[in-house]
């Protein structure tokens, strides 16, 4: 057998590289896992209830690119919250969770060829692993760049050299970030969306932690492109229920864009997609129309906030994050750390490294820990009480 070579210098995932560092050490106390943005507040109790009652559809194949319903939940909530209006048929797209989106946007939004070179997608570093593989994977040159302290832990785009913005076709962008929690404000998008009109790139706003936040609602690029006047193809938005409704194996996101774009996703997805089963598409469409319990899981995640913010009062370097549910902590080694924390209290965190690329100038989140604040709240005061202890205090 010949086998592609294409992937084959990938670094391994976060996951199993975070098994084979803690797992042949036994844990320090009892088991705290704070590793993965998994959700574990309650989801709706009624969603079970829609499920079922709409569970002869999983005798049907389901609709491709989401109900008329679902697509009008969707779109309905991105007028809400973003005060814009996607037409329900051109203008939206269900998804299989985002990740599905973020890879195949780039298979059908990136081009072979921009402005005579190989085309660049660039990536905020550290990252969602998905935007690399999807850059690799239509033979773009991925572009990692520092998200840091400097930056505000955002890619500074603005810095980069107009030859390489001519051939940038996707810029990848999460805000919230994962994992650092800044929250990209009004002027950010200004500037990124001006840059993207005038290099004529895309930009994929990854705004799957836009509804967890402290105080006010992060702006969202649809907004700001809108009050523009930017050309509607120019902002790819992915959105989900995972976080915002604790529903993470729903599989339930989203894709909106200008009309061109989406019929290009449709397209692609018409040929390879996974579709949402029916019954799950009738609760989805529920979950989007529902705002009491995005209030309420909120206010969850603030009590949260307010332990972190308590616990590690005082500790040069502690960022408060603006929004999400991660704190991102300052250590002198992230993989010595989630080590030592392992090995002496049982609390399991995700060193930094492992969410970046190593690029010139070394790793550039390899000083941090990422600490998910998914458990109840006496559960996580718990786990960061021991995690201050240990890695600060001794």
């Amino acid at each position: 057998m010949t086998f592609p070579e294409r992937f084959s210098n990938l670094p391994a995932y976060a996951f199993p590289r975070l098994r084979a560092l803690l797992d042949h050490h036994s844990p320090g106390g009892d088991v705290v896992h704070m590793t993965i943005g998994e959700p574990k507040h309650p989801f709706p109790p009624w969603v079970s209830d829609v499920i079922a009652e709409n569970a002869a559809g999983f005798n049907s194949y389901p609709a491709n690119d989401g109900s008329d319903a679902l697509r009008g939940a969707m779109s309905d909530w991105i007028a809400r919250r973003y005060g814009v209006t996607m037409d329900p048929d051109t203008q939206v797209m269900a998804l299989n969770g985002t990740r599905e989106g973020l890879y195949n946007a780039a298979m059908a939004l990136c081009p072979e060829v921009k402005n005579g070179g190989k085309p660049a997608v660039l990536i905020p570093n550290p990252f969602y692993q998905v935007y690399m593989v999807a850059s690799l994977s239509v033979a773009a040159e991925p572009v990692f760049l520092p998200a840091t302290e400097a930056s505000g832990h955002l890619p500074d785009y603005d810095s980069l050299p107009p030859d390489l913005l001519d051939r940038t076709a996707i810029a990848y962008i999460c805000s919230p970030a994962n994992p650092q929690g800044a929250v990209a404000d009004r002027s950010y998008w200004q500037r990124l969306i001006a840059l993207a009109e005038k290099h004529d790139f895309c930009i994929f706003a990854d705004e799957c932690y836009s509804e967890i936040y402290r105080d006010d609602a992060p702006v969202g690029a649809l907004t700001v492109a809108q009050e523009m006047g930017a050309d509607p193809e120019r902002v790819v938005l992915f959105n989900s229920l995972s976080k915002r409704s604790n529903l993470p194996g729903l599989r339930a996101g989203l894709v909106a864009s200008g009309p061109e774009n989406i019929k290009r996703l449709k397209q692609l997805r018409a040929y390879a997609g996974a579709p949402i089963p029916g019954p799950l598409q009738a609760a989805a469409a529920k979950v989007w129309a529902d705002e009491a319990h995005v209030e309420e899981n909120r206010a969850l995640y603030r009590e949260k906030y307010a332990l972190a913010d308590e616990i590690f009062a005082g500790l040069d370097g502690y960022m408060p994050p603006k929004a999400g549910f991660f704190l991102w902590l300052p250590v002198p080694d992230g993989e010595a750390a989630a080590l030592k924390l392992w090995c002496e209290t049982g609390v399991r965190v995700l060193p930094g490294a492992y969410l970046a690329q190593g690029v010139a100038g070394g790793n550039p989140a390899s000083g941090y820990i990422r600490v998910a604040l998914v458990a109840p709240a006496e559960e996580t005061r718990a786990a960061l009480t021991a995690l201050r202890h240990c890695l600060y205090d001794t």
